[in-house]
């Protein structure tokens, strides 16, 4: 517990030292920003009732999971989940990422976008933003942007606030960036929930739970790594609609948008895993390293060793936990998140793997930067220059903002 109260501050620090004004920290939002995620994450794991309510969404994991296996198994046979024309010889060998696991994007982001036709889903997410303008001090536009982040993508939350993005200061534009960096859509959240239940019952429940954590955090660290000259916008009551014109339409168009996202994850999956393997060969032709290959993700793990030890991970298990946390950082969650599953039973304790869920819950990668830069100057090319050079620290902030929250955990556990 002490480790990681160290490594609260010690998290802090470091965004300190990639702050653009080290003068212009303010004690103020420090101190809200963590209190505001030490009562959220208090509140969501340690109160019955709002731990009791989030478990139950675990049921709709199992609800998703069978309504897609129905779909799969229907179009791609046993593939999909169907029964199996032979026998199994090896438990689990039947199983497919691409024909069982995938899919399931399809299917959420047509819900999605159903609920949001709906008018669900904006109602939750004002609440949200209500919440932030009031502890954070923030406008309600970047309020409104930094909620959207929590249930939907870091290109879809500015689309939100799409008329304001052009007008914000350049320290709301790193919270908005940050925030999406630091959280995860609610498109994949149910997907890394399935992947995660084996190793972590009711996996939902704290993935949801580390989405919500990282938004203020989110803030704080930006807050510090761009500090605030020029005063936030004050922009109140946004109408929010969708553009489906029925409910028809929005699953048309949800289920589109998720076949591009589809497309994305694999085609990235794909590659990045082959240029990891390549990368390995090359280091191959180098002399061992403690009678071990010397690998990319052996020297991903030394480099992020001081992080994942700041978080409270003991010791002995930093090295697995700093491993999990380059892949996370440079490729994508989506991999460590399949890691992390497969390790061996033992690897890590219980507390260690709820803190790596937590630290490893965003978008915080090389890769979902080409993806923000270009969603983001789509909507306002006039700051294209600022975005850009806001890019490498968006990554850095929400690596932090996430670290921040898996320290938050190790608090409570």
């Amino acid at each position: 517990m002490i480790q990681s109260l160290v490594g609260l501050f010690g998290l802090v620090f470091i965004a300190w030292l990639f702050s653009e004004n080290k003068k212009g920290l303010s004690l103020k939002n420090i101190i809200i920003g963590m209190a505001l995620q030490f009562t959220v994450a208090a509140l969501m794991l340690k109160v019955p009732f709002f731990s009791d309510l989030i478990m139950y969404l675990n049921h709709a994991v199992d609800a998703l999971q069978q309504a897609t296996q129905a779909g799969t198994s229907f179009i791609f046979g046993y593939l999909g989940g169907g029964p199996l024309p032979f026998a199994e010889t090896s438990p689990g060998a039947s199983w497919t990422l691409a024909f069982r696991a995938l899919p399931l994007i399809l299917v959420v982001s047509a819900l999605s976008a159903l609920l949001f036709y709906w008018r669900i889903i904006p109602v939750v997410v004002k609440g949200f933003s209500l919440a932030l303008q009031k502890t954070m001090d923030i406008g309600g536009a970047l309020g409104l942007g930094v909620a959207s982040n929590i249930f939907v993508g870091m290109v879809e939350a500015p689309i939100i606030i799409a008329p304001y993005v052009n007008k914000m200061s350049r320290s709301e534009l790193m919270t908005l960036m940050i925030s999406g960096m630091a959280t995860i859509s609610g498109t994949v959240l149910v997907l890394y929930a399935s992947i995660l239940n084996p190793v972590l019952p009711g996996a939902i429940g704290h993935i949801l739970t580390a989405s919500i954590i990282s938004a203020p955090a989110a803030i704080l660290i930006s807050r510090i790594m761009v500090p605030e000259q020029k005063g936030h916008q004050g922009e109140d009551g946004l109408n929010i609609k969708s553009t489906a014109s029925s409910s028809m339409d929005a699953v048309v168009k949800g289920t589109s948008d998720g076949v591009s996202l589809l497309i994305n994850v694999v085609a990235m999956l794909l590659v990045l895993v082959a240029l990891v393997a390549l990368t390995n060969q090359i280091l191959a032709f180098l002399p061992d390293f403690q009678n071990e290959p010397l690998t990319l993700q052996r020297i991903l793990g030394i480099i992020m060793w001081p992080v994942v030890w700041l978080m409270g991970i003991p010791a002995h298990e930093a090295y697995t936990a700093s491993s999990l946390m380059g892949t996370k950082t440079i490729l994508n969650e989506f991999l460590a998140y399949l890691q992390l599953a497969g390790l061996p039973a033992g690897t890590l304790s219980p507390r260690s793997t709820i803190i790596m869920t937590y630290a490893m819950c965003g978008f915080a990668n090389l890769g979902s930067l080409g993806i923000l830069i270009g969603g983001l100057v789509s909507i306002a090319p006039s700051r294209k220059d600022e975005i850009v050079a806001l890019g490498t620290k968006s990554v850095i902030g929400g690596t932090l903002a996430t670290c921040m929250t898996g320290a938050v955990v190790g608090l409570l556990y």
